[in-house]
């Protein structure tokens, strides 16, 4: 508790004193009213608090090429655990059942990747010609009925010449009002540039993969070790321990809850997805399906981008706009019964977060890690929150946080 500070009309703020005596102060005037009251210890942290949350953000965005892979591997990690800790109740060692877990799981990712690869490639091999029938159809459509973007480009070109009369000739190089016309030249495209970068990027990328790989093989052998350590270190009193306990505890109940909810809606998106795409004869719908359940993970922003890629390959198929805004609309109507509906009834309600804080998060955690940040946003905001629930201070953040 602070000390207890006394107010007067003549000092403002001090440390509290005995009370003056009546002959302490100037002749003739009542002496000054004492009134003591308690300094909030919190105002005096508060400096100190936001200094470390600053500290934390700036380590968190520059040292994600290590905290995003360790929070891939853990999420992972949790998914696999169920069959790994099945596995070790029939006797099998959790090192042999993580690693049979793990191939397992590498060798359907495998099969998959090598059947759909040519129905990949069609859909990539598609997009440029569905970029052009657009453009054509737009032209079409200006020829036939023009409109306002006609007249507003008539407008703008007419502007354009009359700047071009106005503007002085500067062609010939020669200085005006002691400026010289500088033409900045772009270097050519480079092949060779463009395929190492690519490589690069690929080399990075399985790098990562397998960097991710081991963490999962890792933590699935190792169990609620650190979770004992964690408690051994939290504190020497029983109540931190416990607290430390019940704080780990409701991440992993949240955690598990969260990954086996995403899984289970993802495989409903994928199959109600790749059917409803199959009647309406849709072609690669099975890649489209998946890819709907993978995209289901992102919230709002990435049914927004598997419903606009769907509008591109309808069209190009179909060659309707009727057609291609039904499809579209069937997709989209899939995963918002999904996000709206299966996933809160899914869901406890301590584990719940409400749509601005999402939205909140999604904006925060892509500008610290970007596409991968916009990936892991919720399963962060719900280990957040889990902390936020068991620290009494920490509480109105995840009464903030949650519905």
């Amino acid at each position: 508790m602070a000390d207890p500070v006394r107010l007067t009309g003549t000092h403002g703020i001090e440390p509290a004193k005995d009370p003056l005596p009546p002959s302490e102060g100037a002749p003739g005037e009542p002496p000054p009213v004492v009134v003591d009251v308690e300094a909030p210890a919190g105002i005096r942290n508060l400096p100190l608090a936001v200094l470390a949350v600053i500290a934390v953000i700036l380590l968190l965005q520059y040292a994600s090429a290590v905290f995003i892979p360790v929070t891939i591997a853990i999420l992972i990690s949790y998914a696999l655990s169920p069959p790994v800790t099945s596995l070790h109740k029939r006797g099998v060692p959790p090192a042999v059942g993580a690693a049979f877990v793990l191939l397992l799981v590498l060798a359907l990712l495998g099969l998959g990747t090598y059947k759909l690869t040519d129905q990949v490639v069609q859909i990539v091999d598609q997009v440029p010609v569905a970029a052009h029938r657009l453009r054509d159809r737009i032209a079409e459509h200006r020829r036939q009925r023009g409109g306002v973007v006609d007249k507003v480009q008539r407008a703008a070109t007419e502007f354009d010449k009359a700047a071009a009369v106005a503007t002085p000739d500067t062609s010939s190089g020669a200085d005006t009002a002691g400026v010289r016309q500088v033409q900045i030249v772009s270097p050519p495209f480079s092949l060779r540039s463009y395929l190492w970068s690519g490589s690069m990027t690929v080399l990075n990328f399985g790098g990562q993969f397998v960097l991710v790989l081991f963490l999962v093989y890792f933590f699935l052998v190792t169990g609620d070790l650190y979770k004992r350590k964690l408690v051994k270190i939290a504190g020497p009193t029983f109540t931190e321990k416990k607290l430390t306990v019940q704080i780990l505890d409701e991440i992993n109940s949240q955690i598990e809850s969260f990954m086996r909810v995403q899984v289970v809606t993802s495989v409903l998106v994928a199959v109600a997805t790749s059917f409803t795409l199959w009647r309406l004869g849709l072609e690669q719908y099975v890649v489209w399906g998946l890819l709907a359940g993978i995209f289901n993970t992102i919230p709002y922003l990435g049914p927004v981008i598997v419903t606009g890629g769907l509008g591109v390959v309808a069209f190009l198929q179909f060659d309707s706009i009727p057609k291609t805004l039904v499809i579209c609309g069937a997709a989209f109507l899939i995963t918002s019964v999904e996000g709206f509906l299966l996933t809160p009834a899914l869901m406890s309600r301590a584990a719940r977060i409400n749509s601005a804080a999402i939205f909140t998060g999604l904006l925060f955690w892509s500008w610290i890690w970007g596409v991968w940040g916009t990936v892991l946003a919720v399963p962060m905001l719900m280990m957040i929150k889990a902390v936020c629930d068991h620290i009494e201070d920490l509480q109105p953040i995840g009464e903030l946080l949650g519905e």
